[in-house]
């Protein structure tokens, strides 16, 4: 019998989910008004479901099984096409009255910002620390200067050329990445203001980079963080794609 052998599903969302499950849009899926842990709990024969966001249910499964285990308060930041972001507090999921708890990469950290963000508004941290916005951040950069730079030579610059020539000492595309990992680092010292967290954990494509991107990133965390959280470790995630699995089990293992 399914029932008796299964506490439940647990299931991650690409979009803002409320507490009960519902999911006002998911723009990358094309949902609308509709609650997919109902839908999955009916097909797999009334088993419950719990969902929540999956950058929400990644930093939990980071804060359970991988980069933070043991952790109690942590911040997961995802750094991919976009900035995701995920806050554990005692355990448990910050969802929020709206599902939008933990969207770090839409705050605000540039209020000069001409050019709109994907979620219309203007100077989002996502339009500096995604992939797509560290190269954004290098083309302003090498419109700016005449220095030389390995950057110049790429017809069509990527993410991983700016991070390679950052590794190998570049002076613009060290520039780059102070810029970026002044806006992130900054970011996520207000964040630990807020939540105080055990570790930040730091995930996503960009995340290969490895510990150079850390020690960037640590460096303006701590000029900027409040005294008692200037020595919280920023640490690589370990879990990859499988964060959303570990997570999502995890919120149906609570509830037991």
């Amino acid at each position: 019998d399914l029932k008796k052998d299964i506490a439940g599903a647990g299931m991650g969302v690409p979009g803002p989910v409320m507490p009960d499950g519902y999911v006002e849009v998911c723009v990358n899926l094309g949902w609308h008004d509709l609650n997919p842990q109902e839908e999955l709990s009916r097909l797999l024969d009334g088993i419950p479901v719990k969902s929540g966001n999956d950058a929400n249910v990644a930093a939990l499964g980071e804060a359970w099984k991988g980069a933070a285990a043991g952790s109690k308060n942590v911040i997961l930041v995802t750094l991919g096409t976009g900035v995701g972001g995920g806050i554990i507090v005692d355990g448990k999921i910050v969802g929020g009255a709206h599902g939008a708890g933990g969207e770090i990469g839409h705050a605000a950290v540039n209020h000069d910002e001409k050019e709109a963000c994907n979620c219309g508004n203007c100077g989002c941290l996502e339009q500096y620390a995604s992939a797509t916005g560290i190269v954004r951040v290098a083309q302003r950069t090498l419109a700016a200067t005449e220095e030389e730079t390995v950057l110049r030579k790429f017809t069509k610059l990527s993410a991983k050329n700016v991070l390679d020539a950052f590794k190998e000492g570049d002076k613009v595309a060290c520039d780059v990445m102070a810029h970026v990992g002044e806006m992130l680092g900054g970011t996520l010292a207000m964040f630990a203001c807020v939540t105080d967290p055990e570790a930040i954990v730091i995930g996503g494509g960009v995340s290969k980079a490895g510990q150079p991107l850390i020690d960037c990133i640590q460096k303006y965390y701590e000029k900027y963080a409040f005294t008692a959280c200037k020595k919280t470790p920023i640490i690589l995630a370990t879990l990859g794609n499988d964060a959303g699995i570990y997570g999502s089990a995890r919120m149906v293992i609570k509830e037991v």
